[in-house]
């Protein structure tokens, strides 16, 4: 059996205001496939929903000179990060999932303001705070290990 850590996550950042959902949760999930620690590299899969936690501005409200910071989304992802190897953290692996998820969310769209959040949170959080509306995401073709031991907490 896989030597692997389940780290329960809470990713929340601001989007652009057509930014996609589904894409966003795409990009979470395919940043975390491999992760960096001290220069070395691990394996891991990340299993979650993606969702709003604003709604959007009804079209009336919205200034027709473009896109302005107060018009961006809060949206966030609750799920799971395995991560392959006997000498991590939960620690650890979250500050290596924060890092790899602040520079693929400001490569991708740009500079909201704010680095997105991301924290460790309790396992019974996952299941109750998911609304039932979040779309699913995970890393595709991830360490068939990583999803099968990740899957039993979905």
């Amino acid at each position: 059996m896989l030597d692997s850590l389940i780290v329960p996550l809470f990713v929340t950042t601001d989007l652009p205001p057509r930014a996609d959902l589904a894409e966003f949760g795409g990009l979470l999930a395919e940043t975390a496939r491999t992760l960096d620690h001290g220069g070395e590299s691990y394996e891991a899969f990340l299993a979650g929903k993606v969702f709003w936690l604003d709604r959007p501005a009804p079209a009336r409200q919205r200034p027709a000179a473009g896109p302005s910071e107060a018009e961006l989304r809060f949206a966030g992802m609750l799920g799971y990060l395995a991560a392959r190897g006997p000498c991590h953290t939960t620690r650890g692996v979250v500050a290596d999932v924060r890092r790899a998820i602040s520079a693929a969310v400001t490569a991708r769209y740009g500079d909201v303001g704010a680095a997105p959040a991301v924290f460790a949170i309790r396992d019974r959080d996952v299941r109750e705070r998911t609304p039932e509306t979040a779309v699913y995401v995970d890393t595709r073709d991830a360490v068939p290990e990583l999803v099968t031991v990740t899957r039993s907490y979905l």
